[in-house]
């Protein structure tokens, strides 16, 4: 298994992952999240490795369509940049502004939440 590959698909679940069918959600968490060969995923659903193959391929490529269509992860990351860049600039040039640090902390709270 491809590592970057790997990396991207864990990366997309959590922004797409309920926009696919739900065994396509299972078998891509089995194997990208969890390490199960398709042989492995095959016999604990009682199924083809071939569906399972070709239940990954079609997710993966749902994944990366909805990617290419929405942006969110290339967003979200430009987004947490941007954010980073903001909290660093403020501790560098206003690091007596307590209400102003208190803001910031409330919009990233509200992110995490």
């Amino acid at each position: 298994m491809d590592l970057d590959k790997k990396n991207q698909v864990n990366a997309l679940l959590p922004f797409y992952g309920p926009l696919l069918t739900v065994k396509q959600q299972n078998y891509l968490r089995a194997y990208f999240e969890d390490d199960y060969s398709i042989i492995e995923i095959a016999e604990a659903e009682v199924v083809s490795r071939q569906a399972v193959s070709d239940n990954l391929k079609r997710g993966v490529d749902s994944l990366e369509h909805y990617e290419a269509v929405l942006g969110l992860y290339k967003d979200s990351v430009h987004r947490q940049v941007q954010e980073q860049d903001l909290l660093d600039y403020v501790a560098e040039h206003y690091q007596n502004d307590q209400h102003l640090k208190q803001i910031l902390d409330q919009l990233v709270n509200q992110e995490i939440n």
